[in-house]
């Protein structure tokens, strides 16, 4: 089992009130203990309200964090990152609230992070292939070629570069400034592997079957994607006039 501040599994949502309970439910029932934290910008449709009354049943393992209002799926994944850098929990996991990524490829994205001395794991659609399911091929091809793109403008050797399916190593996203993260929207998951990758840390792509949701709707948009494209060569330029020097925490 993992120790009580180990994992916790940060999901943000926006109107998730099909998903939420049944995707927090899957996550307690892991053989592995995990903590998850659900960053909610103010959903009008009363996912808040479902996660409360799921911390009745789980005391001490859900947590709620609810923000004014909808501020950008980057802005809410550093608000959860902070919370756990504060409670000191040594791996800090991303996932969706929709069922796209699958809660039982936690315990593979862990392992990677602590029996294979990993700093990062990734839930990789693309690293044996393509593995999608329900995706429309046109929304296929715009993900595999948008990570095709960013190896070609980084150098960097991560198939899934946009993935959101993610486990930190603490350290990681201590070093990370992240404050200073730019992006967020679909490139927030772009720069925070580049940032990590620039930086240093080993990093392992863990083959998943990427799931699209089936309840609620999709918060992709084209400004989104623009955004990615756009964003990756300024995140590229910009890297040349900083220097990625680990710091040294003094305990």
């Amino acid at each position: 089992m993992l120790s009580s501040n180990d994992g916790l599994v940060v999901i943000p949502t926006y109107n998730e009130k099909e998903n939420i309970e049944a995707i927090i439910r899957k996550v307690m029932s892991l053989e592995k203990l995990f903590h998850v934290l659900v960053v909610d910008d103010s959903s009008p449709d009363g996912t808040a309200k479902i996660v409360r009354s799921l911390q009745e049943d789980y005391p001490d393992r859900v947590y709620l964090l609810e923000r004014k209002e909808k501020s950008g799926l980057g802005t809410a994944y550093i608000h959860g990152f902070k919370y756990a850098l504060e409670k000191g929990y040594e791996y800090i996991f991303e996932m969706d609230a929709d069922f796209s990524h699958n809660p039982e490829d936690l315990i593979r994205l862990h392992a990677a992070c602590v029996k294979e001395g990993y700093d990062m794991s990734i839930g990789s659609r693309y690293v044996t292939g393509v593995n999608v399911v329900n995706w429309p091929i046109e929304r296929v091809l715009m993900s595999y070629f948008a990570s095709t793109y960013v190896r070609f403008i980084t150098g960097m050797s991560i198939r899934d570069s946009t993935a959101g399916f993610k486990c930190y190593n603490r350290k990681v996203l201590e070093t990370i400034d992240l404050d200073k993260i730019k992006f967020v929207g679909y490139a927030f998951q772009i720069e925070m592997k580049f940032t990590a990758w620039k930086y240093g840390f080993k990093i392992k792509e863990v083959p998943i079957i990427f799931t699209d949701r089936t309840k609620g709707e999709s918060k992709m948009s084209g400004g989104i994607f623009y955004e990615a494209v756009i964003g990756v060569i300024k995140m590229k330029i910009d890297s040349f006039f900083k220097k990625y020097i680990r710091r040294v925490k003094v305990i």
